[in-house]
């Protein structure tokens, strides 16, 4: 490498600072280890890492907060380019428009537009980086009536393969507008968003806690609520079985326990006896069948929503898994059980169910390559190689549950959800893969981008060239 051109254009080499900087991961389990990385704070330096990659000869790969770094390619080789635009959050409450940097963080997001009393469809983590979370589909605790994150966002800057800063919309290139939402990646890196806000008076939100014990009863009474359940409720339920730590609360302490957690929206200041009303719906029945430990749920101003699913506040290293289902039952509930709840032997930290369905299910004419989400709920699972728990023996119990819950695996995944590039996942049609792929053809017809392609859009795009 020229060493005069790679410092012009900010991109460090293994054992220099801005190297650790760049390839720092939140899962500690698939660390980044390109050849070459740079953080980029404006949209001329991710420029002028573009074409120094293709100076080099260098793949370009991209990564913001590396939450999703094990559903990934292996970086070896590569130019990993982080973006972490500078400038904040612009809300626009007339035009109901947020511009988020590339970098930002959902909590950074959620702040800003909640000053002008609005939300937006974001992730439980204050954490995640929005923009690829966005990107990937998102399947936020609003979704059941806003539907996918994707289908929100309004515009798209990004930097293509000829170096060039473009922003794309509906008007300007539909084409390309249609499949960066969702496509699979590969198309450039993208700079920043424009994303569409909602109404949110006020939310319903919070965890109820149970002993693991009770799962038998609560799994079955919440799959039937669902069935039935409004759409301005979006909700999970979760066996969580946390390693001991001195920072637990003391709920989590002393053994699994079943979770309970979600939101219910109330658009407008009329909507909130509503919401309550819904809210009880659901948790009245659970509560009667056994006192939660621990239950946080309340009426709360809609930032609290960022703090319902607990998830990790700091770096960790994990594996895990997702699925799309459908028709869950009694059936289902007890084969769940046997391979995830108490006694079942489970290394896992967490595994359920989020409730799906509603607006996530139907297409949004004005959406992108991925604009809806084919199963009414999604399975996750995650567990920590620490300690005596090994890598091996969570993917094996991944693959336990999977084949226990095989009658209901729709074959769909969604990307923002895919915790390994390893696991079956679908998210796309091939018709769709092949219309994504000949927008690839036309901006980045020498695969720069090949390697940041999603495992769901190489079977007929980057592995045909």
């Amino acid at each position: 490498m020229r060493t005069a051109a790679r410092l012009d254009a900010g991109v460090s080499l293994p054992g220099e600072p801005g190297y650790e900087k760049a390839t720092r991961v939140f899962n500690l389990s698939a660390p980044a280890r390109p050849a070459a990385a740079v953080t980029a704070t404006t949209p001329e330096q991710v420029q002028a890492a573009v074409r120094y990659a293709r100076a080099a000869r260098l793949p370009v790969r991209v990564h913001t907060t590396g939450h999703a770094s094990a559903a990934g390619r292996p970086m070896d080789g590569a130019l990993l380019v982080r973006p972490r635009l500078r400038g904040r959050v612009r809300a626009d409450a007339g035009r109901r428009i947020a511009r988020i940097p590339a970098g930002t963080t959902w909590g950074e997001v959620v702040r800003e537009v909640a000053r002008q009393g609005l939300a937006v469809a974001h992730g439980s983590s204050a954490l995640v980086g929005a923009v690829g979370y966005l990107l990937g589909g998102g399947v936020s605790f609003y979704g059941r009536t806003a539907g996918l994150a994707s289908n929100a966002v309004r515009a798209v800057e990004l930097v293509t393969a000829d170096g060039e800063a473009r922003r794309v919309d509906a008007a300007s290139d539909p084409e390309l507008f249609w499949a960066v939402r969702g496509g699979g990646g590969g198309l450039g890196v993208v700079t920043a968003v424009e994303v569409g806000l909602f109404p949110a008076s006020q939310v319903v939100t919070g965890a109820a806690f149970w002993p693991a014990a009770q799962a038998g009863r609560l799994l079955p009474a919440w799959l039937a609520w669902s069935r039935h359940a409004p759409e301005e409720a979006t909700t999970s339920l979760r066996i969580i079985d946390l390693p001991p730590g001195p920072d637990l609360p003391s709920h989590l302490r002393s053994g699994p326990v079943v979770c309970v957690d979600g939101a219910v929206l109330a658009a407008t200041p009329d909507d909130v006896r509503t919401a309550r009303r819904q809210a009880e719906d659901l948790l009245g029945p659970l509560r009667a069948i056994a006192v939660p430990i621990v239950d946080t749920w309340r009426p709360a101003a809609p930032a609290a929503v960022l703090g319902a699913h607990l998830d990790a506040p700091d770096p960790v290293p994990f594996i895990g898994d997702h699925m799309l289902l459908d028709g869950l039952g009694g059936d289902a509930a007890d084969a769940f059980l046997r391979v995830a709840g108490e006694g079942s032997g489970s290394p896992l930290v967490l595994a359920g169910f989020r409730h799906l369905g509603g607006a996530f299910d139907r297409p949004d004419p004005a959406g992108g390559a991925l604009t809806r989400v084919r199963g009414p709920y999604a399975y996750m699972a995650s567990g920590a190689p620490i300690g005596p728990v090994t890598g091996t023996a969570l993917r094996e119990h991944c693959a336990k549950i999977r084949d226990a819950l095989a009658p209901w695996d729709t074959g769909w995944t969604v990307p923002s959800l895919v915790e390994s590039a390893a696991q079956p996942q679908r998210h796309l049609t091939e018709q769709e893969v092949r219309g994504v792929d000949r927008v690839r053809t036309r901006v980045d017809p020498d695969g720069l981008f090949r390697g940041d392609v999603a495992p769901n859009a190489t079977a007929l795009a980057a592995d045909r060239r």
